[in-house]
Order: C-alpha cells, then structure tokens, then sequence
C-alpha cells in the first residue's frame, strides 16, 4: 500500500532537484566502471566490513550489516564476487528480498579509511560446497553465499566519514553512556517473563557459541 506523503515542500521532479543541488561533475561522471579491476580488488581485499542493500517485489528496503576478517568476500572473477552468510539470527531478510528481487547494493568500508567502495548488481543466492568452502573459517563452511553479478563499482569520497569523525576515537561515546542491546530487545520484544538480563545472557552465548 502505498503511503501520502506528509512531509512539506518537497521535491517533485529530476529537475527541481537539480536546480537545488547543482549537476556532477566531470569526474564523478566518469568514475563509474562495470567491473572489479585490480583496484576494486584490493579495496575488497582489505574489507572487514559492509552493508548489503536489498529490496522486496513491493519495494520495502533493507540494509544489513556483513563483516568477518579482511578479505572474507570471495571474488569469482572481474564480474562475480560472493558474500559468505554466517549464523544469524535466521530472518533472511536479504535473502528472501533476493529470491524475488534480484537488485543489490553493496557499501565496503575498511576501518580508519573515509573512502568507500560501492557495487551495484543483481543477486542469487548460493548453495554450493565447491564455492562455499572457499570461504571457511575453523573448518566450518558458510551456510550459503550471496552471489553478485557485479553491474557498478565505484569509489565514494570521504566526506561523511570526515563529518562524523566515525574513526575517530576521540568522538566516540563512552561505553557506559552506548545503548543497549539487550535492553532495547527486551523493550520492543515484550515477552512474558524474559527481562534485559536473560537477553543478555542469549546474545552473550549466541556471540560466544555461534559466530560460525
């Protein structure tokens, strides 16, 4: 169902935006290539990090975080690479979005870098031990792959990265002043007679017990 929008004042039209925002550059125009060079390569290669981006038939989105040790995404070739899927918390978001729509995008960062690299493709979802155990870690094998036909590579600049002062430890918040995890579950579960620390102990063994 799709909602009214209830925001004033905004923007229509390509062209409204444009004469707001101003056109790309040269540069920016020209940095976009259809394949993992020896570059795109190397930025992967250094990546512990990413977020995967993904949608339904309907169009509702969904962005999922993915890390593991530097390296841990499988390139194939200069067209195909494969995100490996450890143990979760079974949702499949991301892999259900894919079995019925293939579209994906993927953000890779690697700590104290403000550039990212970003890859745009169509997706499927993998179930093969060949391919599979190439990514595994304490001989255990990914559960499945994400596999990407690569469409879009290109590097995004840093300046999110410099406002936010996100490598930055200096910014960062104090440990006891974060959220909490457990508590914000236990706050939007409600579940008769589990409280912030019984979740507590749940994610504290699932991180222990089940990381692969």
């Amino acid at each position: 169902m799709k909602l009214e929008n209830t925001f004033p004042n905004t923007i229509k039209t390509v062209e409204e935006l444009r004469e707001i925002t101003g056109k790309p550059s040269e540069l920016v125009n020209n940095k976009v290539i259809s394949y993992l060079d020896e570059h795109c390569r190397g930025f992967i290669a250094k990546s512990s990090f990413l977020t995967l981006s993904t949608a339904d038939e309907l169009g509702f989105c969904d962005v999922s975080p993915r890390g593991d040790a530097a390296g841990f995404v499988y390139v194939l070739n200069d067209k195909q690479l494969i995100i490996p899927e450890r143990p979760g918390n079974k949702r499949m978001d991301s892999m259900r979005n894919i079995l019925s729509n293939p579209n994906i995008g993927l953000m890779f960062l690697i700590p104290g870098l403000g550039e990212t690299l970003r890859i745009n493709g169509k997706a499927s979802v993998i179930h093969d031990e060949e391919l599979l155990g190439k990514m595994a870690v304490n001989g255990k094998n990914p559960l499945l792959g994400i596999g990407v036909d690569v469409e879009e590579c290109f590097i995004h600049c840093a300046k999110a990265f410099k406002r936010s002062e996100l490598w930055n430890p200096e910014t960062w918040t104090d440990k006891e002043e974060l959220p909490k995890g457990a508590k914000i579950l236990a706050a939007h579960a409600k579940l008769p007679n589990v409280d912030e620390e019984a979740i507590g102990k749940l994610l504290e063994k699932s991180y222990r017990d089940t990381l692969y």
